[in-house]
């Protein structure tokens, strides 16, 4: 019995160290924490808004560099904060997709980051999906040279 609880208690020190050990790796440098790295639009009209968040927070301990953001296809288009975000920091990556477009979708914006230690900096792929339905078509109007309630006949 005494075995084993000093074994128990070996391997619970054992992961204490480890857990410890990532946690400070963790910590180092910029860190990237993102809410979701897919935004789902559903099914939406045609032309309806077009644009769509990814929150994120800096996690780390030195300011965080969005240095590109690219989407797959010019009917993509992300906007992101140009200055660092520090620690503790929130920000939003907005993209716009072209809701004018009618069908299903999946699209990717990729993100460079000054995380890691790559000095070509970290890659973060995003992605958007959804579905476009064609916009309801307007009533026809009825012509001028209609008769109606208001007009007399000549």
């Amino acid at each position: 019995m005494k075995n084993l609880t000093i074994l128990i208690a070996c391997l619970m020190m054992t992961f204490s160290v480890f857990a410890q050990g990532d946690e400070k790796k963790n910590v180092e440098g910029p860190k990237m924490n993102l809410e979701s790295t897919v935004v789902d639009y559903g099914t939406i009209e045609q032309d309806s808004d077009p644009y769509r968040y990814f929150e994120f927070s800096n996690t780390g301990n030195q300011p965080l560099v969005i240095k590109h953001a690219k989407g797959s296809c010019g009917c993509t288009v992300p906007e992101y904060e140009k200055a660092p975000i520090m620690p503790g920091e929130t920000s939003k990556i907005k993209v716009r997709y072209a809701t004018n477009r009618v069908g299903k979708f999946t699209k990717t914006i990729t993100l460079t980051t000054n995380e890691g230690e790559d000095p070509a900096g970290k890659k973060t792929v995003l992605t958007i999906k959804g579905t476009v339905t064609k916009k309801a078509e307007e009533p026809e109007s009825v012509p001028a040279s209609a008769p109606s309630i208001f007009s007399t006949p000549n």
